[in-house]
């Protein structure tokens, strides 16, 4: 199990170029990547995205690219004769119509504009594609790691939750059966007080039990929530991009905690339900860092 939250870091240097990847991701529902890099490296985003999604499913994550060239012959020196011949020109021009000494050098003509230019050479996109690859991959593989890191200490914060809340189903079935005795019993003694001790109509009290009982049971709920409790720990155990899962097994839990409470007339199970409401909502905020 991952977490969203991750970070990685990778440098490689290779034939005089050097490449900085570094990865940093929070939390979001689908997977946003935005990635920074120079513009001489914009042609290779389409194919860095694919790699990306290689690693990661669910999350926000900023990229950042650097890449740096030592090599001698990365620039050329250009000469544009056109722009020179241009220059010199309306240069003579200049000096016929206002009768002006044309005292034009070759030295002076060189440092007009664009006389001189330094233009990059070709980049060999495999070569550059092959060492910016193996970056990437390394920041990934860091990123990865910080991810599974943090997927450990929350499933383990969950796992505790959990049992906490198995802890809370079992109260609750325990403390359930005692709560329609205890009506039963009270039930008795207004008949008591209302007919001075004259025989009870068993039947009659029998039947308004069961319509308590039935009004009260909460057993379908009991079962469904101790079964999404245990599917959630089997998921944690089990791994992978399992967050949005995990999400909506939440929902349902906490579904069925509220119909918990709308039934109980119980002081005690109220007290025990919201306490299983609000690890439920605990268990919901943590899943919600979960790829």
């Amino acid at each position: 199990m991952k977490s969203m939250t991750g970070f990685g870091r990778c440098e490689v240097m290779e034939n005089n170029r050097k490449f900085t990847v570094e990865l940093k991701s929070v939390n979001h529902r689908y997977l946003d990547i935005n990635i920074k890099m120079p513009k001489k490296l914009g042609f290779f985003e389409g194919t860095i995205r694919t790699l990306l999604k290689e690693y990661m499913q669910r999350g926000k994550v900023d990229v950042f690219i650097s890449y740096e060239d030592y090599t001698e012959e990365n620039f050329a020196l250009q000469y544009n004769e056109e722009v020179a011949a241009a220059y010199l020109k309306y240069l003579t021009q200049m000096a016929e119509t206002f009768q002006l000494e044309n005292d034009i050098r070759v030295s002076a003509l060189s440092r007009y504009p664009e006389v001189f230019t330094m233009e990059e050479q070709n980049i060999d996109e495999k070569e550059l594609w092959a060492i910016l690859e193996k970056t990437i991959r390394g920041a990934c593989s860091q990123f990865v790691e910080s991810r599974i890191a943090e997927g450990a200490r929350l499933a383990a914060d969950l796992m505790e939750k959990l049992d906490t809340m198995l802890h809370y189903v079992d109260e609750i079935e325990k403390r359930s059966p005692a709560i329609v005795a205890e009506y039963r019993q009270r039930l008795e003694e207004k008949v008591r007080e209302l007919f001075d001790d004259k025989q009870m109509d068993e039947s009659r009290i029998v039947t308004e039990v069961t319509i308590f009982a039935d009004k009260i049971c909460v057993d379908e709920e009991m079962v469904r929530l101790r079964s999404h409790v245990e599917a959630t720990k089997a998921a944690i155990g089990q791994g992978g991009s399992i967050g949005r899962k995990l999400d909506f097994i939440a929902q349902e839990m906490n579904r069925e905690a509220n119909t918990i409470l709308s039934k109980t007339t119980d002081l005690t199970v109220s007290d025990i339900g919201i306490d299983l409401k609000t690890d439920i909502e605990k268990v919901r905020e943590q899943i919600q860092n979960i790829e």
